[in-house]
């Protein structure tokens, strides 16, 4: 009967254990920049501590400032109390010492679509988390594959595609590279859930769903604009009246930044080599203009502090 009884404890302390390592209660978020800090608020939002790195301490101040100034004006619409604010902002810390993600349970990462930096990141926190540490890369068209290359735990590296503005959209799309095991999507799934998150599961492949289908669209509408055919105001309206968006192309493209949706095209133009994404030459020029949209008060429409389009 002893025997038994012990047995049943250490069966019983397994599975505590197995709890244990997949419980996520601090979450690293690596770049501080527009969707670093919409992932940040939603984890702060959800009741977890979160802890941003960023290069220097100029670039964190500046993340704070944005994550703080978006909230207020969240505030100033009624979307959202003072005490909530002041909640979440509690949740979060910053730091420019990358070493300090050894105590965090999952690291996400939120840099640049660059492969090169990415893998230079993954592989400097390979050598400083613990080993269960699962690593998401929150890229929308590189391969997870070749990222986790360059790290020792290729089972626990995952993608983890959110879309901005962060904390409104209720979807990420979960990438599983080649060697993503079952045990470390499950354990993202019950992750995406408890950030109020519906996760779609997704297999590797430049664009994955969302960036693959939302940017021929973008694409198009940026050619109808340069060819004359109609104005951005009309395109928009075009679109939200004929196909019931909430939002039109270019403005979505322009809450998306500018930068950020030629960085996309080109990576899909290089990758599959499909006139599709081949950016239109509009968009460089604005881009080259630095009119890279909301972020910047003007893209295909001048916005003014609170996002809103000024006609």
């Amino acid at each position: 009967m002893a025997e038994n009884k012990l047995k049943l404890e250490d069966l019983l302390g397994g599975f505590q254990r197995a709890e244990e390592d997949e419980r996520i209660d601090y979450v690293a978020i690596i770049g501080g920049g527009l969707m670093g800090q919409g992932i940040a608020q939603t984890i702060g939002a959800a009741g977890l501590d979160a802890l941003i790195v960023e290069l220097d301490e100029l670039k964190v101040e500046e993340s704070k400032g944005l994550i703080t100034e978006n909230m207020e004006r969240e505030i100033a619409r009624w979307a959202m109390t003072q005490s909530e604010m002041k909640s979440i902002l509690s949740r979060l810390k910053w730091t420019t010492d990358i070493n300090d993600v050894v105590e965090c349970d999952l690291i996400i990462e939120a840099v640049d679509e660059n492969y090169d930096l990415k893998k230079s990141i993954f592989k400097q926190i390979d050598k400083i988390a613990q080993p269960n540490t699962i690593f998401i890369s929150n890229t929308s068209t590189l391969s997870l594959t070749k990222i986790a290359e360059v790290t020792s735990r290729k089972d626990k590296i995952i993608g983890m595609h959110f879309l901005n503005p962060v904390p409104k959209v209720p979807l990420v799309e979960l990438v599983r590279a080649l060697d993503t095991s079952d045990k470390t999507v499950n354990i993202i799934k019950k992750f995406a859930a408890k950030i109020g998150k519906t996760a779609v599961e997704v297999y590797e492949y430049p664009g994955f769903v969302t960036t693959r289908a939302i940017v021929p669209l973008l694409n198009e509408a940026m050619h109808i604009l340069l060819e004359g055919i109609a104005t951005a105001k009309d395109i928009d309206t075009a679109m939200k009246l004929g196909y019931n968006f909430k939002m039109g192309p270019l403005e979505m493209a322009d809450s998306m930044g500018l930068d950020e949706v030629l960085g996309w095209m080109e990576t899909l133009w290089a990758t599959l080599g499909e006139p599709r994404y081949r950016p239109s030459p509009i968009l460089r020029k604005y881009v080259r203009e630095r009119k890279l949209g909301k972020k910047t008060g003007e893209g295909f429409f001048k916005y003014d502090e609170d996002g809103k389009i000024i006609y």
